[in-house]
């Protein structure tokens, strides 16, 4: 199977499944992370892509307004491990995947197209 594949039927269960837990975790905040403890009830993680083999998963974040990002994403892999070990708890997989938190982009781009849509608008109105 080439590695550009559509995700599998069970590769999107397991990808919204660690989504659930990753946002409970967050909601939860029992965090040693001093960054975290103050700012993950504001991470939204919009989705989770698991590999094939379901071995690596990759969540997708963001803060509200995009504030102190970078250093939330760096804290949240640093807190990888707890994730994992929640995962582990709560889903009953053969292998607990390596979690590994990036910026979603795609919020970034809305506002992006967004902004250019609103700009086209007012300039009609001259």
């Amino acid at each position: 199977m080439p590695h550009h594949a559509a995700p599998s039927q069970r590769q999107l269960r397991v990808s919204e499944q660690l989504r659930h837990v990753i946002v409970e975790v967050l909601q939860r905040g029992h965090f040693s992370n001093i960054i975290l403890l103050d700012a993950a009830p504001n991470v939204t993680v919009s989705e989770v892509r698991v590999s094939p083999d379901l071995k690596h998963a990759t969540a997708y974040a963001m803060t509200l307004g995009g504030i102190h990002l970078e250093e939330i994403i760096e804290a949240l892999n640093e807190s990888a491990p707890y994730f994992q070990k929640e995962i582990n708890r709560k889903l009953r997989l053969k292998f607990t995947p390596k979690l590994h938190f990036v910026t979603d982009e795609s919020f970034e781009e809305a506002e992006k197209i967004e902004k250019i849509l609103h700009e086209l608008h007012a300039g009609k109105d001259l």
